[in-house]
């Protein structure tokens, strides 16, 4: 549900526009959901539980969109909001909008407004905020001068509006400090997800180590040794950390599959009737419909169009192109292209098998307790994402967990 939220924040820009993540959520999110089963309080309480280990002062941060005006700002514990003041060039500090954290082993309440957005949080230091005349700017870590660069953080993303909750884990654009997230429903009971296996976080990063071609050099560390983070291999290939040849040999040999051969996508899980067909001319794959109609084109994608699923692989919020390219998309990045004629493969089991994959991704997932992640956009493909929802909300539940 939140992939369109996690393309607008995430995407390669440093000034963000809340207000279209949420025009874009508020198409998404009300349609074909259920309906609540009674209505949605204008604040719930979110529970930030650290189990992190670590003695540093924690930071919490409520960022977003309120859904009632489309306003940007910030929520302070209570869940009111505050409007961002106007932003400048260059941008302009912003307010202080930290909320202090629990101390280790320590749980604090607050409260999450009617808001599409990220709930940030750091270990000792506060995050810095400015603001440009479109908007907030986000940290930008693949950037060595980004003031945030040394600081270990982390963020989760949200939407509460009047049709419920939906709160995931993202390592959309970095892996970082570990936590999980979860709601507890109106009969009590708790969904959760995000959760690393134990010795998963060290799993990950050994394993990014143990690749060649350049996947260890996704990881940053601090001056002091800390290891902060794992970049996304979108920002890997844009700051040369990855070659931009490392999908090559995989993209190369699924274009030549699908010269003499057809590629079927069946995007809609409720409408299995719907598939369009996909050959390859050229430098284009062509897809048509049942009638044969061509109904859009991509040409050949590179690495960065793979890894952000923009680009040559760009997904419209429409009904044709962006359903058959979020496919692709996942496709790739999975590496099932080649194993399975008809997309979306729903094998789990077949997923990151070619030699030629994003590695990133696949360690990922195979660290995570329960398998889900959103270690790309459109990893939600086959509901293999982070995410809990529940309409009738009681609690939201955010766990730091430790880094081991």
């Amino acid at each position: 549900m939140l992939r369109l939220i996690r393309r607008t924040l995430e995407r390669r820009t440093s000034a963000v526009s809340l207000a279209c993540a949420t025009l874009l959520a508020g198409s998404l999110l009300t349609a074909g959901t259920e309906s609540a089963h009674a209505a949605v309080p204008a604040t719930i309480p979110l529970k930030v539980t650290n189990n992190s280990g670590r003695a540093e002062q924690l930071y919490v941060y409520n960022l977003g969109t309120e859904l009632s005006t489309g306003r940007q700002g910030w929520a302070d514990a209570n869940g009111t909001f505050h409007p961002w003041p106007a932003g400048g060039n260059p941008p302009t500090p912003a307010p202080d909008a930290s909320i202090p954290g629990p101390a280790p082993g320590q749980t604090a309440t607050i409260r999450l407004p009617k808001f599409s957005g990220r709930v940030y949080f750091s270990y000792g230091q506060k995050l810095v905020f400015k603001l440009a005349t479109g908007g907030l700017v986000q940290p930008a870590v693949q950037n060595p001068s980004d003031p945030n660069r040394d600081i270990l953080f982390n963020w989760s993303e949200y939407t509460l509006n009047d049709s419920g909750l939906w709160l995931n884990s993202t390592q959309v654009d970095m892996f970082s400090a570990p936590y999980s997230v979860g709601v507890q429903r109106a009969d009590g009971s708790t969904a959760s997800t995000g959760r690393l296996k134990p010795g998963g976080y060290n799993g990950f990063f050994n394993g990014l180590r143990a690749r060649p071609g350049g996947w260890a050099n996704l990881i940053q560390t601090r001056s002091d040794g800390t290891v902060l983070r794992a970049l996304s291999p979108l920002y890997g290939v844009e700051t040369g950390a990855l070659p931009a040849s490392v999908m090559d040999d995989y993209v190369n040999r699924v274009w030549q599959k699908y010269a003499t051969s057809t590629l079927t996508v069946t995007p809609f899980a409720d409408k299995p009737g719907t598939k369009y067909y996909g050959r390859v001319s050229g430098d284009v794959m062509n897809f048509t419909n049942s009638s044969g109609a061509v109904v859009t084109s991509f040409l050949k994608p590179d690495a960065a169009s793979v890894f952000g699923c923009h680009r040559r692989l760009d997904a419209p919020n429409d009904q044709v192109r962006g359903p058959i390219s979020r496919t692709l998309c996942a496709g790739f990045n999975r590496t099932t292209l080649l194993v399975n004629p008809s997309q979306p493969d729903a094998n789990a089991g077949a997923f990151y098998q070619d030699a030629v994959t994003n590695h990133y991704a696949r360690l990922i997932h195979a660290q995570m307790a329960d398998g889900k992640a959103y270690a790309f956009a459109f990893d939600d493909v086959g509901h293999h994402e982070s995410l809990v929802h529940d309409g009738d909300p009681r609690e939201a539940h955010l766990t730091l967990d430790p880094m081991s």
